[in-house]
């Protein structure tokens, strides 16, 4: 009886530390997975936007396109509204994928909020807007950043427009907000980036030529340049891309070989709001109707002053 049991206990052991082994092994052989967009550039950089002003998603991503952000003027302490980044592109263009087949483009977007900023709670969102971010994910840039929100990738043809539900802050409830005008900044992306997190470019680029020289051949997947030497040079076509050489072509040093295949690009937009108080607009307000009141008294007692002038000339 116990040889039976302690049997059934190794081999439940055994098991255990299998599973284990499984786990950690495929964490250390699979670590692309912690590196897809834009998981990495959360890891890599603090804050989405550099020292110099720009967002860092232009490190990957080398077009420059444009990019909208819309945002009320001002708004009111604990209200929800909201900040639309629109990035459009043409929704009939189509990219090259890693595979090398040509699919439809995603994007995606940082929205950079001032400090208090969030994204507004479920509870809060009205039904009408919540039809509108139906199928978006909100996450934020790092876990104690809550005004630092990112979008993506996620199906361009339906979220040209990504809007995102705001919560103002209350400084009557946090010391450390004040009322006053703040800076927003956002940016978009649509497609794939030209660099991966290592550096190294991926498929969306055009294939150039490394060395000078006569092209020698030609197929679907490479380009042979034979220099000046008599020396012989493969350039790699990635799989989607067109080569736009033929034989006997001379060829110069960084010359295009292929087709660009990059459709996409980066933009970013900064803008400005103000956390107004509800207090000094009623101040404002009874200002304004003191100035209207007694610009109408004044009227009237030039009215007045003018009778009277001329009923003295009458007599």
């Amino acid at each position: 009886m116990k040889q039976s049991l302690l049997s059934v206990l190794t081999k439940k052991s055994l098991r255990l530390l299998a599973a284990l082994f499984l786990v950690v092994t495929s964490a250390f052989s699979l670590p692309q997975a912690a590196q897809a967009f834009p998981i990495y550039a959360q890891q890599a950089y603090d804050s989405p936007r550099e020292a110099n002003g720009r967002i860092v998603c232009a490190n990957c991503h080398l077009a420059a396109k444009p990019t909208q952000v819309e945002v009320p003027q001002a708004v009111l302490p604990n209200t929800v509204f909201e900040a639309v980044v629109k990035i459009p592109y043409n929704t009939d263009a189509q990219q090259v994928l890693g595979s090398g087949d040509l699919g439809p483009l995603n994007v995606g977007a940082v929205l950079m909020l001032p400090d208090g900023f969030q994204i507004a709670p479920d509870d809060r969102i009205p039904e009408k807007m919540k039809e509108e971010i139906a199928g978006v994910s909100f996450q934020k840039y790092k876990p104690d950043t809550d005004n630092v929100i990112v979008v993506g990738p996620i199906s361009g043809a339906d979220h040209q427009e990504i809007i995102f539900p705001v919560l103002s802050p209350d400084p009557a409830t946090d010391p450390d907000i004040h009322f006053g005008k703040y800076s927003v900044y956002a940016a978009g992306n649509r497609g794939r980036g030209q660099i991966y997190p290592t550096g190294d470019k991926t498929n969306v680029n055009a294939v150039a030529a490394s060395t000078a020289g006569i092209v020698s051949s030609v197929s679907e997947d490479s380009v042979t340049i034979t220099t000046n030497d008599g020396q012989t040079v493969t350039e790699a076509i990635p799989a989607g891309l067109e080569v736009v050489v033929a034989e006997g072509q001379a060829v110069a040093d960084g010359a295009p070989l292929s087709s660009d295949p990059n459709v996409g690009g980066f933009g970013q937009k900064d803008t400005e709001i103000v956390l107004q108080s509800g207090t000094r607009i009623k101040w404002l307000m009874a200002f304004f109707s003191a100035i209207m009141l007694s610009q109408t008294l004044l009227v009237l007692k030039k009215k007045q002053v003018e009778k009277v002038q001329a009923a003295e000339m009458n007599f």
